[in-house]
C-alpha cells in the first residue's frame, strides 16, 4: 500500500527538478507531506495562509506569468470554496493552474460534511475547459500527473486519502490524459469506475471471475474529456454499471448515461449507476462505516450486481 498524498508530492518534486516553471501553492495545510519539496524549491513554493481563494487568484496570477501552477488542499476547499475563484480566475483565463483535491468522498469521514467531497466532480465537469482527471492508484496518478505539465488549460485532480494500491502499470494498461484503462476484459457485464471505487471494483470483478463469471474492467481516470471511444467500446456489453464515491447526480454516472443516451439509440443495454444518493450523511464514522450507510461498500456494490445479472 502506497499514501497517494506522498506519491504526489514525490512525483511534483521529481517534475520540479527537471523543470524550473513548476510552482506549488498550499492553503496552510499540508504538512508532513509538503516539506520534501518545499524545503528544496523555496523560490517555487508558496503557503498564502488560510486564504483558498486567495491561493487561487495567486495561482492564476503565477500562471499568466508562466508557470505551471499546482495548488494542493483539502477537495472541498479547492472546489466548492473557491468556485467563483475558479469559474473567473482559473478556467475563463484558460491558465495552467493544476487543482490538487485530496479526500475524495468519505475519505476525511470522522471530520463531517465540511470535509466530504460528494459533489466535486459535478462541479468541475460543469466548468468549460476544466479537465477533470481522478486516478484510482498510484500509477494513474504518476502517469497523469507527468502528462499535466504539458497540458494545456486547467486541470482538476481527485486524489484518495490513505493507502491506495497499485494495481497495475503499463504491462496492462497505458494512461492517457482523456482515455480510459481496461484492466480487464469481459462478455456480457462491464464495471465502469474511477477514482478511489477502483480498488473495490476491482476486487469485486476478482470475485466474479473465481465462479467463472467474466465482467470487464473500465478506470475513467479522466472523466472530462471523456473518452470517445467508449461509445464503442460499451456497445459489447449488455450490463453497463458505473460506481463512483460521489453523488450519482453530475459525476461518472452521469457522464456515461449522457454516451449511451446519445449513441445507443438502436442498441438496447441494462444501465445502473451505483453512486451516493441524493442525500447528505449525518452520520459520523470512518470511511467504510460511511460507504456501508451509502450502499457503496464492496459487500452492497456485489449484490447490486448480482440482482441486476441474476434477473
Amino acid at each position: 500500500m502506497s499514501n497517494v498524498r506522498n506519491t504526489f508530492i514525490n512525483c511534483l518534486t521529481e517534475l520540479a527538478e527537471k523543470d524550473d516553471r513548476i510552482f506549488l501553492v498550499v492553503a496552510d495545510l499540508g504538512f508532513s507531506v509538503i516539506e520534501k519539496y518545499s524545503e528544496k524549491f523555496p523560490d517555487r513554493f508558496l503557503n498564502v495562509g488560510i486564504a483558498e481563494q486567495n491561493a487561487v487568484g495567486v495561482s492564476a496570477g503565477l500562471a499568466l506569468s508562466g508557470k505551471i501552477v499546482y495548488y494542493y488542499s483539502i477537495i472541498p476547499f479547492v472546489t466548492m470554496r473557491c468556485f467563483e475563484q475558479i469559474r473567473n480566475d482559473i478556467a475563463y483565463m484558460n491558465t495552467n493552474v493544476r487543482l490538487i483535491g485530496v479526500g475524495a468522498g468519505y475519505s476525511y469521514g470522522p471530520a463531517g460534511n465540511s470535509h466530504h467531497a460528494t459533489e466535486d466532480i459535478a462541479i468541475m465537469r460543469a466548468i468549460p475547459g476544466m479537465s477533470v482527471c481522478c486516478p484510482g492508484d498510484i500509477y494513474e496518478l504518476q502517469e497523469l500527473l507527468r502528462q499535466s505539465v504539458n497540458h494545456s488549460g486547467p486541470i482538476y485532480f481527485r486524489l484518495g486519502k490513505g493507502g491506495e494500491p497499485k494495481l497495475y502499470d503499463s504491462k496492462i494498461s497505458s494512461v492517457n490524459i482523456g482515455k480510459i484503462s481496461i484492466l480487464s476484459d469481459g462478455n456480457k457485464a462491464v464495471l465502469i469506475t474511477t477514482s478511489n471505487m477502483l480498488p473495490i471494483c476491482k476486487k469485486i470483478v476478482d470475485e466474479y471471475a473465481k465462479s467463472k463469471i467474466k465482467i470487464a474492467l473500465i478506470s475513467v481516470h479522466t472523466i472530462k474529456p471523456i473518452d470517445s471511444e467508449l461509445k464503442t467500446i460499451l456497445k459489447k456489453y449488455k450490463f453497463i454499471f458505473t460506481v463512483e464515491e460521489h453523488n450519482i447526480i453530475g459525476g461518472l454516472g452521469s457522464a456515461i448515461a449522457e454516451i449511451i443516451a446519445e449513441n445507443f439509440n438502436e442498441h438496447p443495454v441494462f444501465f445502473k449507476r451505483i453512486g451516493i444518493k441524493d442525500f447528505y450523511t449525518h452520520d459520523v464514522g470512518g470511511q467504510e462505516y460511511l460507504r456501508k450507510i451509502a450502499s457503496i461498500d464492496m459487500l452492497s456494490i456485489k449484490n447490486t450486481i448480482d440482482e441486476i445479472i441474476k434477473q
